[in-house]
């Protein structure tokens, strides 16, 4: 298989991971009228709607702010497509797969319900203080795991050990 066709593999996959589990929590499973679903002693279900972006930054659902974040958006997607295109390692092919399936994932979830949909929350409790992360879906996971793999693949990669 070649680098772009395991980046477009990538980006498929986590775009339907993604949206599967989205329709399936919020139809199948009921996670709006079930609340906040305890999985294991660090992890719950929990049904969480982000208007703004990263870690709930920009929190506003007026329509101009909506389009002008879809517009980054899709400036972004066609940016790392271009990128992921022209990549010369398979690591960095499918890193970019990665975030820009959850790019369009996210991107999907504002067109269809004006919010982001997100469901998965770890906490930890420390000396009777409960700590939580922020709350994310598949979607955030492919786009940091991307991130993560572009770090190491320009840092630590077979590229990056060769230059001079």
């Amino acid at each position: 298989m070649t680098p772009l066709r395991a980046g477009i593999l990538s980006a498929v996959v986590t775009l339907v991971a993604d949206q599967a589990s989205k329709l399936w929590l919020l139809n199948g499973f009921d996670l709006a009228r079930k609340g906040v679903v305890k999985v294991t002693p660090f992890f719950d279900l929990v049904l969480a709607w982000n208007i703004g972006i990263s870690f709930g930054w920009l929190q506003n659902d007026g329509q101009a702010a909506q389009l002008a974040l879809m517009a980054v958006k899709v400036v972004a997607v066609i940016a790392l497509a271009i990128w992921m295109a022209r990549s010369q390692t398979r690591l960095a092919t499918v890193a970019l797969g990665l975030i820009i399936g959850g790019a369009i994932g996210n991107g999907i979830d504002r067109l269809v319900y004006g919010a982001v949909v997100d469901f998965a929350l770890f906490h930890v409790e420390i000396g009777g203080n409960t700590y939580n992360w922020y709350v994310f879906n598949l979607a955030d996971a492919g786009i940091v795991a991307g991130v993560a793999a572009l770090l190491y693949d320009s840092f630590l990669g077979v590229p990056a050990a060769k230059a001079p």
